[in-house]
């Protein structure tokens, strides 16, 4: 069930339409939107004169998150930020979200953006995984995302984001259970793309690679831990430094203003796609190759030592998007599970 409040976010003044600014004026609600890559996207959004609507499971939380992105530091003769309101919601109760879908849109006229962000992380050895594990990784990352599209073809327009990740594009040894609802999220994406085209509707697929955010100390939540969740941070950061969540929301609204089918940033998480897609075999085998090393105690090769004809794991395997795809070091058992960044 799906609860709001309203936070008005600094001055309140909406930008118009007409002002310039694609993001100006429109109506967007961001699930998953208290922390992360959501709030990153919030704070982004409310900067470009967007009235944006946080829906997520913490509502304090999202509180904080709608109270800071309406005073950004904006330069003399910026765009004002909009309005920033806050929903409790659940991801899981579809009801709830199409609720919430089509009160945002008779309360606003329309809804110009659904950015389909809430997800969680799982990761570990599918040996050490239960059903559960499954599950609860499709629930939250697949489903909720098909509330919006209804009223977008009512309504004639309307563009949907959801956030995949570099894992449904690429390998992901240690993450099947992830890289699966990821997979899907990028199939359907695409897929719907294609015929929402015919409505006036865009869709885009936002696939990042390690990005800094808190979901990488929530791996495997309220499920059986496995070594790799437990020590994510760590293994993570052994890859190199991450990739900021604001940086990664600007590549986003980039991406979303170009109308582009698929969003994948940074630069190594694109290396890797077109590793995955230009050398599927050669991918394969470097990703293998690395995980024997990782299982047999070898160096963990860092961000930018890799090379296309002998790169580690780390280089080529599936990053996470929000929810961080997992390096799973030596200790762990596993295999690199990430491009480095996001």
């Amino acid at each position: 069930m799906a609860s709001s409040r309203g936070s008005r976010a600094g001055s309140g003044r909406r930008g118009g339409i007409g002002s310039g600014d694609p993001f100006a004026g429109r109506v967007a609600i961001v699930t998953g939107g208290a922390s992360g890559i959501g709030a990153a996207l919030v704070r982004a959004l409310a900067a470009r004169g967007a009235t944006v609507v946080i829906a997520d499971v913490d509502e304090d939380a999202a509180a904080a998150v709608a109270q800071r992105a309406g005073a950004p530091d904006a330069a003399p003769g910026t765009q004002e930020p909009g309005q920033v309101s806050t929903a409790v919601l659940d991801v899981r109760d579809a009801a709830a979200v199409a609720g919430l879908v089509n009160r945002v849109a008779a309360e606003h006229g329309s809804l110009d953006l659904m950015v389909n962000n809430a997800g969680i992380a799982i990761g570990g050895l599918v040996e050490e995984l239960i059903l559960d594990h499954w599950d609860r990784v499709i629930d939250v990352n697949v489903r909720g995302i098909h509330a919006a599209y209804p009223v977008m073809v009512r309504q004639g327009h309307g563009h949907i984001v959801n956030t995949a990740s570099l894992a449904g594009l690429v390998p992901g040894p240690g993450l099947a259970p992830y890289a699966a609802a990821k997979h899907a999220v990028v199939g359907m994406s695409l897929s719907l793309r294609a015929e929402a085209a015919t409505k006036g509707v865009r869709v885009s697929a936002i696939c990042p690679g390690f990005v800094d955010t808190p979901l990488l100390g929530r791996v495997n939540p309220g499920l059986p831990q496995t070594e790799t969740g437990a020590n994510a941070v760590v293994l993570a950061r052994r890859l190199g430094k991450l990739y900021e969540a604001d940086a990664l929301a600007q590549d986003v609204l980039r991406g979303v203003a170009a109308n582009k089918a698929l969003i994948v940033a940074p630069g190594s998480a694109r290396f890797a796609w077109r590793m995955a897609r230009y050398a599927p075999g050669l991918t394969m085998r470097t990703i293998i190759a690395g995980l024997r090393r990782d299982l047999a105690g070898g160096p963990v090769t860092r961000p930018g030592e890799a090379r296309a004809a002998s790169g580690s794991s780390a280089e080529i395997a599936a990053g996470a998007a929000e929810p961080a795809v997992i390096p799973v070091a030596p200790a762990a058992g596993g295999a690199d599970l990430g491009a480095p960044s996001g």
